[in-house]
């Protein structure tokens, strides 16, 4: 049998899985993590789920290939084809913010206090930790981890209330001695930084007014860089 290597981003999201959970990948495309997770015993079941059957077809393959036998394969767009009691840990990793934000809105159940959610954002982050803020869920943990180059925050979620700053939106809910914090911060305060100049170049009320709202977030972002270097630098 040919040895599964996991990425450093699907290896960060492996180690959060509770043993013996029963596991949904959602949008899983080569299917990498479901496989490797029952490869090593680590689930008790696995739902592996993609919106195409292309993806799903390389996915039933990457079984094939390692010898994961067990791994139920579904075409359905999200959560739409995956019953709340056939699994009690989702993972969404590998698409953005707002498109996993839609995908738990569509399944409200994800947020009646029986399901962990990991959580693994390529995009658009604020908008995820926005919505979580907004409709009955709670970060647990947060952590980054850089993949070719590029950090990805992976949240562990489960439902409860939790009002976050727009620092904390932007920047993390739970970053402050993360060792990748001050990077990711920093990013974030380019980008914002840019945004800001365009909406000046635009000109106008309205794109005045949002670059207002993110001159605010800018503040916040600069002050989570301070109290990062102060919890972190000797």
């Amino acid at each position: 049998m040919r040895h599964l290597e996991l990425s450093p981003r699907l290896r960060l999201l492996a180690g959060w899985v509770r043993p013996g959970a029963r596991i949904a990948d959602v949008g899983t495309d080569h299917a990498y993590l479901p496989v490797w997770l029952v490869l090593h015993g680590c689930v008790a079941s696995a739902i592996a789920s993609d919106l195409r059957e292309g993806p799903l077809a390389r996915a039933r393959e990457t079984g094939r290939i390692y010898g994961a036998a067990g791994v139920d394969f579904r075409l359905c767009g999200g959560l739409s084809g995956i019953q709340p009691d056939e699994a009690d840990t989702v993972i969404i990793a590998g698409m953005g913010g707002e498109n996993i934000a839609a995908i738990l809105a569509a399944a409200p159940w994800t947020a009646d206090g029986g399901h962990t959610l990991l959580l693994q954002p390529q995009s658009k982050a604020e908008d995820l930790r926005r919505f979580l803020s907004e409709h009955g869920y709670r970060i647990v943990r947060e952590a980054l981890v850089r993949d070719r180059g590029i950090l990805y925050p992976c949240m562990e979620v489960t439902a409860g209330q939790e009002a976050l700053t727009p620092g904390q939106i932007y920047g993390g809910a739970k970053l402050l001695h993360d060792p990748l914090g001050e990077p990711y911060i920093i990013a974030k305060i380019i980008r914002l930084q840019g945004a800001v100049a365009g909406l000046n170049r635009a000109g106008g009320p309205e794109n005045q007014k949002k670059a207002d709202g993110l001159r605010e977030v800018l503040t916040a972002l600069l002050s989570m860089r301070e109290e990062w270097r102060h919890a972190n630098c000797p």
